[in-house]
């Protein structure tokens, strides 16, 4: 493989992050955006908010001593969907929402429509960013897409920044087209890839405009590189890349990969005449696996050192001994965190409640970046100027077996002893008509998620209980007559197996962490998940132990409001570990089955107290699936056998519900009928059913409820819309085993637009059974 030399003078990076959280440090963004789209707000207060969040993290970073800070990784919704507005691509349902010369206000609108859907129009596909819990609005790209350049926003940001050490951040163009999907009307055999050369053409133009803005630097981000590749694969990638490094016109270019090692497509990045690459050294990438290569010592290195995806403080020490065996390798190193800091939250110091131990070992953004400076200049051999960093982590991470819950011996015992047994069922067979006989429940029952709208009153007695304003009984009470409305509702409307409404729940991994021993919650720790949806992922750092029922009290309660059948709602072990920043002092395996040890006790006393249905939610089970193939094996088993720990010790009548949400599921879909539940509902609306052809394809075995109503939309699907993707899951699988419901759980959604959706969902579900089709 011939290897190509750059022509480009690229200047020196120095320290630097790959990206920086952008919701605001108060989630003023958060509130911006939903202001101005419940009309409390006017176009101008929404783009200052957006330039004041833009404005503290420059401000922040440069402070920090970085020395390339990265722009245009801020975003009002989505950074993918910011690729699509680059380069023009708008699904044809938007035609009435776009103008090719559209700017200000009407643009702003068009991109929200896209994101979010119309009264008339659905959005795009939501999905999860390759194995985050960060969702991206799917590209959609067909044969006839039409690419056009639309530099405004990164030329807009480069000169907030200052073209000196301003670095534009953009989803480079193979992971843009890999993370697509085929447009509606494609081909069969039709891959967005198959448009790279005209995407392509439309990044060099970029590259040319931000050339001319003044800009050294640009990186072009490209996680997509760590997947599995063939041969042809890699060839490709390296046209790509040596199409655009062989422009006269364009700043020094950064090709970024992060959330595992490029393997493949290591060699063929550095045999072009690309400047720079970042590599992830916290996924595995070693000085072994890279200086043999020809032209690696031409090239700019940009190693991740320091997690941007977990929380926990970096040993310093041990990282600065992992750089050392980089020196030399390339023509600069430069210290950075794996990925962007949009995974974590801003700023440890603002949580004053936590065990100061435990706060002790963590670091956010803004330590994280602090991290990395220290780490650049003790490389550089200044370490004078790193030793206080340096030494202060050593002490700190060498307190960690003082925090209190650390190591709990009993749980350590309990885990060791699981034994096979502990994770089977009954047959399924004998199942369905145990729990036929018990719920007599009709042909397409009908059924929602779990949680109902948190309404404004709900989030105010909430937070006045918090702050000590509003007592614990009156509180409860607040709760009771909320659970009390939506058992009412789900009566009037006609559902089959009703739920509570999870009024008392802020989060559905926070509200048992909270109650979990082990789990610690922050109060400042936000990050985004999607749009304006921020979570705060608690943080498990010790042997997991329940000491009390968690949510036995509510259901039951809810039970005695109906005799038809009430669901138990819990939150799965890998969805627990998913969405909380995990420990990382043993493995995940261990800690699943102690989540899922947990969550046994609470299924056994649910069923003890008469539930019948209990549904264990794994939304996170694809998400986390490892990116190398070799990798997967290994996690599906632990993850499956986690949740039938926590699911397989109840009697053969009470029916186990399962839920998956915004992911990929067909490669999986084996997996996911081995958790061995009963029922499982699965996201399918915004994609119109595309998971059926992989259940049919690949067989499933149990219940299937396929969502019916996209509920991170505001809009509200007819009856005849429900009623044709009911005809459509009927096409794939018999009636006897297709459930009714929606996407997901309706927390983000008020009562206007919830309320009737769920009526319409219903009958369809009631015109569908009196038309016989079921």
């Amino acid at each position: 493989m011939t290897t190509t030399s750059s022509k480009i003078t690229a200047p020196s990076i120095g320290a630097t992050v790959l990206g920086y959280p952008r919701i605001g440090r108060n989630r003023e963004l958060k509130r911006g955006v939903e202001s101005y789209w419940a009309g409390r707000a006017d176009y101008d207060a929404l783009v200052a908010t957006a330039a004041d969040v833009r404005r503290d993290g420059l401000t922040t970073m440069r402070q920090a001593g970085l020395g390339s800070l990265p722009v245009n990784t801020f975003s009002l919704y989505d950074q993918v969907l910011d690729t699509s507005v680059l380069l023009g691509v708008t699904p044809e349902r938007f035609a009435a929402t776009y103008a090719p010369d559209a700017v200000d206000e009407d643009a702003v609108r068009h991109y929200f429509a896209m994101a979010r859907g119309t009264d008339t129009v659905a959005p795009q596909e939501m999905t999860k960013w390759f194995d985050t819990n960060y969702h991206y609005l799917v590209p959609e790209i067909g044969p006839d897409t039409m690419f056009a350049l639309d530099a405004t926003k990164p030329l807009a940001e480069l000169a907030e920044a200052g073209a000196e050490n301003g670095r534009p951040a953009v989803v480079g163009p193979w992971t843009y087209l890999a993370v697509a999907k085929a447009a509606d009307g494609a081909p069969v055999d039709y891959d967005p890839l198959d448009r790279l050369d005209d995407v392509v053409a439309v990044y060099a133009d970029l590259l040319a405009v931000l050339a001319r803005a003044g800009a050294t630097w640009v990186q072009l981000d490209e996680p997509a590189l760590v997947r599995d590749f063939a041969p042809t694969e890699v060839d490709r990638v390296r046209a790509v890349y040596d199409r655009l490094a062989a422009l006269e016109e364009r700043p020094a270019l950064l090709v970024a990969t992060y959330f595992g090692n490029p393997v493949e497509a290591l060699p063929a990045l550095v045999a072009t005449a690309v400047e720079g690459i970042a590599l992830d050294l916290t996924r595995g990438v070693t000085p072994d696996q890279v200086s043999g290569l020809p032209g690696i010592d031409g090239k700019v290195l940009v190693l991740g050192a320091v997690d941007g995806r977990n929380v926990w403080r970096t040993d310093l020490r041990a990282a600065l001994d992992q750089l050392e065996g980089w020196r030399g390798i390339g023509r600069e190193t430069a210290v950075s965190t794996s990925c962007s800091l949009l995974h974590v939250p801003y700023d440890v110091t603002a949580e004053g409640a936590l065990d100061p131990a435990l706060r002790g070992i963590l670091a956010f953004a803004d330590q994280k970046r602090a991290e990395v400076v220290a780490l650049q200049r003790a490389f550089d051999g200044d370490y004078a100027a790193a030793e206080s960093a340096i030494t202060a982590s050593t002490a700190a991470l060498a307190q960690r077996d003082d925090i209190r819950g650390l190591r709990n011996s009993d749980v350590a015992t309990r885990a060791g002893a699981v034994a096979p047994g502990d994770r089977q069922r009954e047959d399924r067979a004998e199942r369905t008509v145990a729990q036929q006989e018990r719920l007599g429940l009709p042909l397409l029952p009908t059924t929602t998620i779990g949680s109902f709208p948190q309404t404004t009153r709900l989030r105010q007695a909430r937070a006045a209980h918090r702050k000590g304003s509003l007592d614990t009984e009156a509180y409860a009470e607040q709760m009771r007559e909320e659970v009390r409305e939506v058992v009412a509702l789900q009566e009037s409307i006609g559902f089959d197996v009703l739920v509570h409404g999870e009024p008392e729940r802020n989060d559905m991994v926070q509200y048992f962490a909270e109650q979990l021993e082990g789990y610690a919650a922050t109060e400042h720790g936000w990050v985004q998940s999607y749009g304006s949806r921020c979570v705060r992922p608690p943080i498990l750092y010790g042997d997991i132990h329940r000491p009390t029922p968690m949510t036995l009290e509510w259901t039951s309660f809810a039970q005695t409001l109906t005799a038809k059948p009430m669901k138990g709602m819990l939150t799965g072990p890998v969805t627990m570990l998913a969405w909380s920043f995990v420990r990382e002092d043993q493995p995940r395996s261990t800690t699943a089955d102690q989540v899922g040890l947990a969550l046994r006790d609470e299924v056994t006393d649910l069923e003890t107290a008469g539930i019948a249905v209990i549904q264990v939610d794994e939304p996170a089970l694809r998400e986390t699936l490892p990116l190398r193939q070799a990798d997967q094996k290994d996690y599906l088993d632990w993850a499956v056998g986690a949740f039938r720990l926590a699911t397989s010790g109840v009697r053969v009548d009470t029916q186990i519900h399962t839920h998956l949400c915004y992911s990929e599921f067909g490669e999986i879909i084996e997996s996911i009928d081995g958790l061995n539940a009963d029922v499982t509902s699965m996201e399918a609306a915004r994609s119109r059913m595309e998971l059926l052809a992989d259940v049919q394809a690949r067989g499933f075995r149990g219940a299937l409820g396929p969502g019916m109503y996209d509920i991170h939309s505001p809009r509200v699907p007819s009856t005849e819309e429900v009623e044709e993707l009911i005809r459509a899951a009927l096409a794939s699988l018999p009636a006897e085993r297709l459930w009714i419901n929606p996407d997901c759980g309706l927390k983000t959604r008020g009562y206007a637009e919830a309320e009737p959706a769920l009526r319409n969902l219903v009958a369809a579900a009631h015109r569908v059974r009196a038309q016989g089709l079921a």
